[in-house]
C-alpha cells in the first residue's frame, strides 16, 4: 500500500485514466467495426472523417502508436473508395 498522500492520488487518477482510455479505445473499435459492415458509399463517406477524428484523438493521446493510426486510417480510406 503507498505510504504518501500523493501516492494515494497517483493510484486513483491511474485508475480513472485507465478506464477513460479504455473506454475511448473499446468505443472506436467498435466504430470502425459498425463501419465496415457499411455498405452504402454515401453513408460511408459521411461516417469516415468522423471515425479518422477518432482515431487521431486516440493517437494524439498515446492511446494508440501514431503509426497504428496511420494504418487504420489508409485501411479505412481504401474500404471507402472500394464501395
Amino acid at each position: 500500500m503507498a505510504n504518501h498522500k500523493s501516492a494515494l492520488k497517483r493510484i486513483r487518477s491511474n485508475e480513472t485514466k485507465r478506464q477513460r482510455n479504455r473506454f475511448q479505445h473499446k468505443t472506436t473499435r467498435n466504430a470502425i467495426r459498425d463501419f465496415k459492415e457499411v455498405s452504402d458509399k454515401k453513408a460511408a463517406a459521411k461516417q469516415f472523417p468522423l471515425l479518422v477524428s477518432m482515431i487521431d484523438k486516440l493517437a494524439k493521446n498515446n492511446i494508440i502508436h501514431a503509426n497504428k493510426a496511420a494504418n487504420l486510417k489508409s485501411k479505412l480510406t481504401k474500404h471507402v473508395t472500394a464501395l
